[in-house]
This record gives structure tokens, C-alpha cells and sequence, in this order.
């Protein structure tokens, strides 16, 4: 069970850390920060896979289609890599890009880089061809890792002159080597020393989504990482007995921490599944005995929608962690009904905050629907106006968030990091409140917000709304130009079998919200949203199928 929280100045004001629990004490980083770290922890991305190791050596780390793997047997395969990777010349502070999906190897190859010191570049499988350049020509990898059956997506050697070889996974491809002919070419190669770095050390690099311009490189390095870790185990309460089934991409910051590190961390197993699909998930964790889950809404929604769905026992399912978007009301119902044992709780993050930044105790989830939680462990947040100044307890502005978990800057971007970030402060660009009890609040993007005729509309505050309505999968609401008001409002909702029909749609918002900020038309569709590598809805693409492209 999640550790229970208590309160520090009032009654109805809950925190994650209690008297009894890990202690955080206030150190200096990162030059001009000081942050609120866990007094006892792993040093490095590596340490976190040595101490599990070391405490349970026999203990199933990995189950990945057929393979199984317990904790010695990954060290192993990690050694292992780390000696290929370095008899083909990787060393410490190289960077190695992976186009790799959610395989074992995913996990091996990031613990392989970090052992030698050296930084991964995960890369959602989504990217296409100029994306991937542009990712692996800033970040200037000297080895390319990906899918066989991606080799089309390749940059040319021109747009990536520090890149030099490519390798496959999942088979072969023309001009690259497989992992496995590099493993077996480097079968009795010495396995490198562990290399020494420093906690405020570059681990990873994340593009981020580029919604408003090219993706840039978050740097998240090993604190970062190891504290996100910690929160999660400790705010989840999980032990080397859970396992977590990890449906969303390894390559996102939530597969990275939520699933690969934060289990590590505990010495718990990590089941991975190529691709979600609803019907195939619920075989998977029942036969596993899933006790832990990172989906947004919309997979929660699928899964309820599998007729068999009480057919799966899914009894061993304690932990359910949810973002990215709300989650309605009656889903929240629905899975208490159907798995009484099941404990949901929402988790607002980003990459650029190496995951978690609130996290809502689950006896919350259920009466604080409209929140995503509380500051989670050695975490500060302001919500500020557009002059910098905090604003009083309940009123909006943008969210700025602090703390270990917060990345350096951007990589090979100085501008962007000087602009990105005051005195450790992250400005997320999200529009939020804090209430008088610390319930965080998040109600749009600032570019998102819809400003009808004077009126502003947050468009999570209709989305919350619609995906309540029984039927609806998930929607996205945009601003659509209009010559009078300035913009009204637009919906695209994506439904089981196109039930039910807009002007259903329009009656259940009409009853739940003032009139201007019910949607006027819609988009009623069965396919899912677009979204990108990280997962987020993409609404600059659904405003260019308006033919409408408004805000950038």
C-alpha cells in the first residue's frame, strides 16, 4: 500500500512525507539551485540497477514475450553490452541514439550506456525521417541503434556527419550490423570498468514534442532520474513484489522512469508490451499478475470497453497511475466497481521534469477529480502571473516547477535554457492553481487557451466535461478562427462505434457548462487522436484539418 501522508499546517492539506518516512534534506545544484533531495540514495542510473542486483539477484526483472530475465541475468547482458560497446570505440559522454520499441534490449542498451558513462538518446518509434536527423545531427550520436524495419527513416550521411555506424534490432538491414552479430563479433571482449560520474552528469537525452518549433534536447541527468525513481517507490509504496506492466513507450520520459527505472529502483519486475492493444493487455496482466500501471485515461477507457473484461482476473492490480489527461468520473467509478482493489492515482510531469511533479494520494482520486495531485516529494511549484509574481492560493497563472528532478537545460541549446528557466524554476507554459490545501490545478496551455468574444475558455475545463459523457474514448478541444469573436470552440471526440452523436454531445456539455464554453461544432470520429512521440495529443495537426491553423 502507498505510504499514508499527513499533514504539515492543516487538516485537509496532505504530504507526502511524514515523520517516519525517507528524508529529504535542501542541497546545492546545478550552479544557482537549491533543491529539497532524498538524504539516501543511488548515485548514478547504474548504481540503481547494481544495488537491485545486489538485493535480489534471483529476483524476474524482465519478461518481455519470451524472454525472462532475473536481475543477475540482465547485470549479465548489460556487462555484456557494455564490452561491445566499447570495444566498437563508445566512451564516456558519447552519445548513442535508439530507435528501439519496447523490447528487453531497450532496457539493456540504456543500462549498457550508462554503465560506460556515455548518455542515451531514446527516440519514439513514431518519428519520421527529418526528425530523427534533426534529433541525432544536435545531439551528435556517434551510434545509431534501431528497428530493423526502420531503416528507411534513416538520415543521410550528410545531415549527420558525427555519425559513425548504425546497428539493428529485430533483424537486418543494409549497410548495419545486428546487435547480435556485435555481441557475438565481441563475445570475449573485457568488460570495462564501471564508469565514474557525477550525479549532476547528463544520463539521458529527451526531444521534446517541438509543438511550438523544433524539438530541443532535454538533459536529464542521474539525480534527476534516481530522485524520480524514489518518488515513485515511495509515493506507490512498491517493493521487489510488483510488477508493472509497461504499455507506453520505453522511449517517453513516463516508460523511461514511471516503468524502467522506477522498478528497478524497487527490485520489482518489469513486464513489457511491444504495442497496447485493450484486449491483449488484459491477458497480459492477468497471466502476469500485474500489480502496476502508468496508462492515460484513454487505455483505462479501451480496457472497460472489452466485453470479456470480467473474464481477466485482474485481482493482483493494486496501483494504477494515470495522466496526460483527466480522467471522467464514471471510468474512476467503473474501476472500483470492477477492481475493488485497485488504487488510482493521477501524476502530472513532463519530460523536461523527468517525469513526476504531483502525484494525488489515491484516497483523493475519487472526490479531487479535478486536480492532479500534490507536489510529490522535494518538489516546488509556483503559479505565477505574466510579471513573474506568485499569485495568491486559487487564482491562475503559469505553473513553474523546481526540484532535483528538474533537467539542466536543453542540450546544445543555451538560448532556450536561459529563456526555459528562472533560478531552477522550469516554466512549464501550462496554465494552473494551487487551492489553499496544495490540490494542484491544470487547466490549459497557454497556447491552447481559447479566447471567445473576451471570454477565456481553458480547453481542459470542456474536455473534462466531454470525455465524461458515456460513449466517448477521448477528445481534444481547439480554438477555430472566426472573423466576429475572435475563435470559438471546436471539439474533436473520438467514440466507441461513433456513439453517441454531436448533438448529444452538445446536450451533455450544454447542462454542465455556461454557453460559450459549449462547443459549437465538432468532430465526431472512431480513429484516436494523433498524437507524437511522447504521446501528447498534437492539436496543431487537428486545427490543420480545420483548415483552420490558427495558433502555431
Amino acid at each position: 500500500m502507498p505510504p499514508d501522508t499527513v499533514a504539515l499546517s492543516r487538516p485537509a492539506a496532505p504530504r507526502w512525507i511524514a515523520a517516519d518516512r525517507p528524508r529529504l534534506r535542501l542541497e546545492a545544484h546545478f550552479g544557482d539551485r537549491v533543491v529539497a533531495c532524498f538524504a539516501e540514495r543511488p548515485a548514478s542510473l547504474h548504481a540503481l540497477l547494481a544495488d537491485a542486483v545486489a538485493r535480489h539477484p534471483r529476483g524476474e526483472a524482465i519478461v518481455c514475450e519470451a524472454t525472462r530475465l532475473t536481475y543477475a541475468d540482465l547485470a549479465a547482458a548489460v556487462e555484456r553490452l557494455s564490452a561491445a560497446l566499447a570495444a566498437e570505440g563508445v566512451a564516456a559522454g558519447d552519445r548513442v541514439a535508439l530507435l528501439v520499441g519496447n523490447r528487453a534490449e531497450f532496457v539493456t542498451l540504456l543500462f549498457a550506456v550508462s554503465r560506460l558513462g556515455a548518455i542515451a538518446v531514446p527516440m519514439g518509434l513514431r518519428l519520421q525521417a527529418p526528425e530523427i536527423a534533426h534529433a541525432v545531427a544536435d545531439c551528435g550520436a556517434v551510434l545509431l541503434i534501431h528497428e530493423a524495419d526502420l531503416a528507411d527513416r534513416l538520415p543521410q550521411p550528410a545531415e549527420v556527419p558525427g555519425l559513425a555506424r548504425c546497428w539493428t534490432v529485430g533483424g537486418l538491414a543494409a549497410g548495419a550490423d545486428s546487435l547480435e552479430a556485435i555481441l557475438t563479433r565481441h563475445a570475449t571482449a573485457p568488460v570495462p570498468d564501471v564508469a565514474a560520474v557525477a550525479e549532476e552528469d547528463t544520463a539521458v537525452i529527451l526531444y521534446t514534442s517541438g509543438t511550438t518549433g523544433r524539438p530541443k534536447g532535454a538533459m536529464l541527468t542521474h539525480l534527476g532520474i534516481v530522485h524520480s525513481s524514489l518518488v515513485y517507490e515511495h509515493c506507490m509504496g512498491l517493493t521487489h513484489a510488483d510488477r508493472s506492466l509497461a504499455a507506453v513507450p520505453l522511449s517517453h520520459v513516463t516508460g523511461l522512469v514511471a516503468n524502467i527505472t522506477c522498478t528497478v529502483r524497487a527490485a520489482a519486475t518489469l513486464v513489457i508490451m511491444p504495442t497496447f492493444k485493450a484486449a491483449d493487455f488484459l491477458i497480459l496482466a492477468a497471466r502476469e499478475r500485474m500489480t502496476q500501471s502508468v496508462l492515460v485515461p484513454a487505455m483505462y477507457n479501451l480496457c472497460l470497453l472489452q466485453p470479456d473484461f470480467a473474464a481477466h482476473d485482474l485481482s493482483a492490480w493494486r496501483i494504477g497511475g494515470y495522466g496526460g489527461a483527466p480522467m471522467p468520473t464514471p471510468t474512476i467509478a467503473r474501476l472500483a466497481e470492477r477492481c475493488p482493489g485497485l488504487m488510482l492515482m493521477n501524476a502530472y510531469g513532463a519530460t523536461e521534469t523527468t517525469s513526476p511533479t504531483t502525484i494525488m494520494p489515491p484516497r483523493f482520486t475519487a472526490t479531487h477529480g479535478h486536480s492532479v495531485g500534490i507536489a510529490a516529494p522535494g518538489v516546488d511549484i509556483l503559479v505565477v502571473d505574466d510579471g513573474g509574481r506568485e499569485v495568491p492560493a486559487g487564482e491562475v497563472g503559469e505553473i513553474w516547477i523546481r526540484g532535483p528532478h528538474v533537467v539542466r537545460g536543453y542540450w546544445n541549446n543555451p538560448k532556450a535554457t536561459r529563456t526555459g528557466f528562472t533560478a531552477g524554476f522550469w516554466h512549464s507554459g501550462d496554465i494552473g492553481s494551487i487551492d489553499a490545501d496544495g490540490f494542484v490545478q491544470v487547466l490549459d496551455r497557454k497556447k491552447d487557451m481559447i479566447n471567445r468574444g473576451g471570454y477565456k475558455i481553458f480547453t481542459a475545463e470542456v474536455e473534462t466535461i466531454l470525455v465524461a459523457c458515456p460513449g466517448v474514448v477521448e477528445c481534444a478541444v481547439v480554438a477555430l478562427p472566426c472573423p466576429v469573436l475572435g475563435e470559438r470552440v471546436h471539439a474533436f471526440v473520438v467514440t466507441y462505434a461513433s456513439e453517441p452523436p454531436a448533438e448529444a454531445l452538445r446536450t451533455w456539455c450544454a447542462a454542465r457548462l455556461a454557453d460559450y464554453k459549449v462547443p459549437e461544432t465538432m468532430t465526431v470520429q472512431s480513429e484516436p487522436l494523433p498524437r507524437n512521440a511522447n504521446g501528447k495529443v498534437m492539436k496543431r495537426l487537428l486545427r490543420d484539418a480545420l483548415g483552420q491553423p490558427g495558433k502555431a
